[in-house]
């Protein structure tokens, strides 16, 4: 079970890993609006807006992937295919990430219904199980 939690803290990571270049780009348009951040947000356009969709996709992310882990956890299924589809989706999820950044839509879309399946897959596997 520890394998699959270490995938949870790395998902539960990614939001705030993908806030860094948010935080960069808003220093760049005249120093990080404190008072009004989501305001600024708005404003951002190229990776700045980029890297803000990534970061607020890695927050809904996040709640499918807690799902999938739930049903490891209720179903007492944390066997190696299930570890394997645990860290696929945390590789699919740095790689959307990046892909967001870098501006690669396709590939970021093929990466994401990549990432979804597995986890999809977690949840089937785990419904199986019980």
């Amino acid at each position: 079970m520890a394998v699959i939690l270490w995938a949870l803290f790395a998902v539960a990571l990614l939001p705030y890993l993908a806030r860094l270049p948010v935080a960069r780009a808003m220093n760049q348009l005249g120093g990080y609006d404190n008072h009004l951040p989501r305001a600024q947000q708005a404003r951002l356009e190229g990776m700045g807006a980029r890297a803000n969709a990534a970061h607020y996709n890695s927050f809904e992310a996040l709640q499918l992937f807690l799902a999938a882990v739930l049903g490891c956890v209720v179903s007492g299924n944390y066997d190696l295919t299930m570890q394997v589809l645990a860290w696929l989706y945390v590789g699919c999820r740095v790689a959307f990430i990046l892909l967001y950044l870098l501006d690669y839509a396709l590939l970021r879309s093929i990466v994401w219904v990549v990432g979804v399946g597995a986890v999809f897959s977690m949840i089937v596997r785990a419904a199986l199980s019980v």
